[in-house]
């Protein structure tokens, strides 16, 4: 795998060309986007109002993950622990729960130092993949729900379990598969895990930014005004194509899929996506809330930005593993 290495006396990385290269053109996208937020407000005053904070968090996004990225699976897997300890903290902040519930609150942020454990146990335990598979979904479950039998909160008892168990799989476990993906041995993908994660990042916020230019360009006919008004049927198919055409040129840099797994995954992963940003959509409708907090600026949250990769991150991992990944 070529690659464009750093070195100092105590300080060596080894970027993977495809990566390095695939920042270079993240940031030429960046710099026409910040370029596009001080010209398009003018042009059509009101319509373009939010582009500028959203660059401008942008960038901060870019760099953060870019960082971790280049200092190797360790620092992503921290960066994404922390990334799901805040998202689980909007998520339980904004759900109806109670102060009797707090002991079954503790339990859900004590899943996120396990679900990331269970990552760098990895590198002792050859099986700590199949025992993340099913730890959060099925224990995290059969735990919470018997605490909660355990400490008597009958009143509400259905609804708290299901919050909880919510919150531990979308904000812990699906965004945890991101960190897993660095585990992939560089001889299974041409440009090593990072190049695995650092596509599926890409590719999942291309479709949300291709989706939100379509549907500002020509969105017309709403696809879902009971959840999300703003999102049109141009602006979701324009992204879809956009996106899936992008996918299958861009899949044989950054993974080993075959041409026809490569279309079936550029169809499947951004339609993942688009479904996990409506669903949380959805959420949001039924707590009364626009966005889930206001923590990234043109944004929202932590929600708000990962709602596609909540959805899209597991679907990716298992489809990559059942096309192409032999470790997993």
């Amino acid at each position: 795998m070529s690659g464009l290495t750093v070195s100092d006396d105590d300080f060596i990385l080894n970027i993977p060309e495809p990566v390095f290269l695939g920042f270079l053109g993240v940031l030429a996208l960046l710099l026409v986007g910040t370029i596009a937020a001080l010209i398009l407000p003018r042009a059509q005053p009101g319509k373009w109002t939010d582009l500028g904070p959203r660059m401008r968090s942008w960038w901060v996004i870019v760099i953060l993950v870019g960082g971790a990225l280049v200092l190797g699976w360790q620092a992503t897997a921290i960066l994404f622990a922390l990334i799901s300890f805040l998202a689980l903290k909007e998520f339980l902040t904004l759900a109806p729960t109670r102060k009797e519930d707090r002991l079954i609150v503790l339990l859900a942020y004590l899943s996120v130092f396990v679900n990331y454990g269970l990552i760098f146990a990895e590198s002792l335990f050859q099986d700590s993949y199949q025992i993340y598979l099913v730890f959060l979904p099925v224990y995290g479950f059969l735990i919470s729900a018997a605490a909660m039998a355990w400490i008597g909160r009958t009143e509400g008892y259905l609804p708290t379990v299901g919050i909880i168990h919510w919150g531990m799989v979308v904000c812990v476990y699906n965004i945890g598969y991101i960190a897993f993906l660095m585990r992939v041995p560089d001889a299974e993908a041409p440009a090593g895990g990072a190049g695995l994660v650092f596509f599926l990042i890409f590719i999942t916020q291309l479709n949300d930014v291709a989706q939100y230019c379509w549907g500002k360009a020509l969105g017309r006919t709403k696809i879902t005004p009971s959840v999300s008004p703003n999102k049109t049927w141009e602006g979701a198919v324009g992204g879809w194509l956009t996106t899936a055409v992008v996918f299958y040129f861009l899949a044989p840099v950054f993974t080993p899929l075959s041409p026809l797994h490569a279309a079936i995954m550029g169809v499947i992963v951004p339609m993942a996506g688009f479904f996990g940003d409506i669903t949380m959509s959805a959420i949001k409708r039924d707590l009364g809330v626009k966005d889930t907090s206001r923590l990234i600026p043109g944004h929202g949250g932590v929600l708000d930005r990962l709602d596609s990769l909540t959805f899209a991150a597991p679907v990716y991992f298992h489809l990559l593993a059942y096309f192409a990944i032999e470790r997993f």
